[in-house]
């Protein structure tokens, strides 16, 4: 049985319904604090809590034969990362302490961790890496980088085996168009474009115009949702196949798209056109972040299978069908 904390998320949701389908026996640890219990597949146990409270956390690896964990419980939200730091400390590196501990404990080795690009900071090269030196600039990025020298230690130490994968921008929903993103408050650029273009807000901000890139807006790589999932079940494959793993792979689609390129592809699939206003940047935006993936591609074989149109289509499609999101 896989244990996947945060499995009422975004993504959290999307792996959990890929490794049912697999034919895993899932179990999903969320407080539901930004999750949404209507996300979970009813395939899977859901136990509701924190992956704090390690009495429930020795509970349940007591109860359950978990052989492995996902973990994808986190704050995650660069801004908020800058006004309360230590929210971030507290919530993804100490809580993450706390599970790994208790997996230690009961002798569960293997770990899939749900790491960021923001670990790289403002990167000097034009494709990252995995080799690329951290220098994360907001506490966010920061507390993914503490997690990862954790992991590491461990591995050394107490013989963790763990796939931590760094994600650059996460888009699209499931094709089913039976589940997908839903936060509040979204933060992320396709979901606010897409609302926008429903008309739920008066206008897309957009944080700076004048950076050093082809349009002067910031450029991102995007990877779907789905191939991220995929990505996840090969690092699963990969553990259970190998005996001391202590890997790091970046996710994205190498290829990077401005603000602007996302805004335009949302209007033309959408068939409605943006309000766009340009504001001041944002502290701690890097101008660039596009993914190298060739080392997940020749160690796990994977292979991304959506492009753009299909990441912002299958996101509309979401949209369209749940224009509210989730039943709150």
């Amino acid at each position: 049985m896989i244990l996947v904390t945060g499995g009422a998320g975004y993504i959290g949701s999307h792996v959990t319904r890929d490794l049912l389908d697999k034919g895993y026996k899932v179990a999903v640890l969320d407080n539901l604090s930004t999750g949404h219990l209507e996300a979970v597949d009813k395939r899977a146990i859901f136990i509701f809590g924190d992956i704090g409270d390690e009495q429930l956390l020795g509970q349940v690896f007591k109860r359950f034969p978990i052989c492995a964990v996902m973990h994808f419980s986190s704050s995650c939200l660069v801004g908020e990362s800058v006004r309360n730091p230590m929210r971030y400390y507290q919530n993804n590196v100490e809580k993450t302490i706390r599970l790994v501990n208790k997996m230690v404990e009961h002798k569960i080795t293997r770990l899939i961790f749900s790491s960021t690009c923001a670990t790289y900071g403002s990167p000097t090269g034009a494709v990252l890496t995995e080799e690329h030196v951290l220098n994360p600039i907001n506490p966010y990025g920061r507390s993914k980088m503490m997690i990862e020298t954790i992991l590491m230690d461990l591995s050394e130490s107490n013989g963790l085996n763990y796939v931590s994968l760094r994600y650059f921008n996460v888009g699209g929903a499931h094709p089913s168009a039976e589940i997908g993103e839903d936060h509040f408050p979204e933060t992320h650029l396709i979901p606010n474009v897409l609302q926008h273009l429903q008309g739920k807000t008066n206008e897309v901000s957009v944080f700076g115009g004048d950076y050093h890139t082809p349009d002067g807006t910031c450029v991102r790589d995007y990877i779907h949702v789905c191939d991220l999932s995929h990505a996840h079940i090969l690092a699963l494959e990969y553990l259970a196949q190998t005996k001391l793993v202590a890997e790091i792979f970046n996710l994205g689609n190498e290829r990077g798209y401005s603000v602007l390129e996302i805004i335009k592809s949302c209007e033309t699939i959408s068939n409605k056109k943006a309000r766009v206003k340009v504001l001041a940047k944002r502290i701690g935006d890097p101008p660039l972040l596009v993914a190298s993936s060739e080392k997940i591609r020749n160690v796990l074989g994977w292979k991304p299978k959506y492009n753009l149109e299909q990441i912002i289509r299958t996101a509309w499609n979401w949209h369209e069908k749940h224009p509210n999101g989730f039943p709150k």
